[in-house]
């Protein structure tokens, strides 16, 4: 099977970093392009990714990256050469996505991790397994918009992990309400403008702005609808509170629900177990074995003991617990990978989805 080409936007920051790590021994895709801002086109991506003052290395993940692609020039984004891609992974701010994307999917699909087009009625939030559905959405945007490409986004990593766990919820129990205090790792603001050590060293920041809205409003499209092409939003109320906490990855999220029936904490555990098993059979490289772990310890999950649990591609939940202050209430801790599930390898997983169904 010959790989298709992938070009990676915004390849030196966080995110960026992240795909050329989940990209790099893919077995379906390929790395042809790196693209970044004019400050960074015609470096190489190792000196694009070094401090122009220090000459350090910036380099974030665990993985390092491969010899070929330190040496790979980077090309300028606002000038990308879209003949030889397939597909466009795009890890930029919104702001430049807003002007970058939409050029890019007249002719190509992108696959974005920024927020400018998740709240646009025609571009799905795409999670493999939770609303694979909405895929159909692809459609109804090429034809409104006149693209031979189309843009698909990743939900906010915060999202992520949360989305996944109420999925089987709401199949199983009806879910009607969702109350939610998140405890957000510091990548997940990235280097630029990012989080000041000074700030969130002993500390716990209560406030990570816009982030409430956008997990609010994400999550009630996710576990919407699709119906008569268009995505009809979920009626479920949702409400949660963000705050930023001192660990480098690995999003936490308590989290308490209510559920249209009684349930037990054994029959919510045996949903979580067995959400996901329908994905399997797509055989997709970068799907963990299991899309939720469930730990009976009630000292887990833990960022630094849970965060890589199948490759930081699974969501990890514990605590489950039955609530007495909500109608058949049930609360549980959850812990995702938030630069991982939650961003590119997540992304990335999005798109093997979409080559299995025919879109890429």
């Amino acid at each position: 099977m010959d790989k298709l080409k992938i070009a990676i936007v915004g390849a030196t920051g966080v995110i960026g970093q992240q795909f050329v790590v989940a990209l790099q021994d893919h077995p379906w895709f390929e790395i042809s392009t790196l693209a970044a801002s004019k400050k960074s086109a015609g470096k190489k991506y190792l000196e694009a990714i070094k401090n122009p003052e220090t000459g350090a290395v910036r380099w974030f993940c665990d993985n390092q990256p491969k010899q070929d692609l330190l040496e790979m020039n980077v090309e300028d984004a606002t000038k990308l050469n879209l003949g030889d891609i397939d597909v466009i992974f795009s890890a930029v701010e919104s702001k430049v996505a807003r002007e970058l994307e939409p050029k890019y999917a007249k002719r190509k699909p992108v696959v974005s991790t920024a927020s400018a087009f998740r709240y646009e009625k025609d571009v799905p939030i795409l999670v493999p397994g939770v609303n694979s559905e909405h895929v159909k959405m692809i459609d109804v945007q090429r034809k409104k918009r006149g693209w031979k490409g189309f843009i698909t986004t990743q939900p906010n990593c915060t999202t992520t992990g949360l989305v996944i766990t109420l999925k089987p919820l709401k199949d199983i129990f009806s879910l009607k309400k969702v109350i939610m205090t998140s405890m957000q790792a510091i990548s997940g603001g990235g280097r630029s403008p990012g989080v000041a050590a000074l700030d969130i060293i002993e500390n716990v920041i209560p406030y990570i702005p816009e982030e409430e809205e956008k997990v609010q409003l994400e999550t009630k499209k996710i576990l919407g609808k699709y119906v008569g092409n268009k995505i009809e939003a979920s009626k479920i109320k949702v409400s949660c509170t963000c705050t930023r906490v001192n660990v480098i990855d690995g999003h936490m999220e308590a989290v308490f629900v209510s559920m249209g029936r009684d349930c037990t904490i054994e029959e919510v555990k045996k949903a979580f177990e067995k959400f996901g098993d329908d994905l399997k059979s797509l055989k997709l490289p970068s799907a963990p074995e299991k899309m939720i772990v469930v730990k009976d310890n009630p000292f887990r999950p833990q960022p630094r003991l849970d965060r890589n649990t199948y490759d930081g591609m699974a969501t990890t939940v514990g605590r489950i617990r039955k609530d007495e202050a909500l109608i058949n209430g049930i609360k549980y801790v959850l812990l995702s990978h938030n630069t991982k599930m939650g961003a590119a390898k997540g992304a990335v997983f999005v798109t093997e989805y979409l080559k299995k169904a025919g879109y890429v």
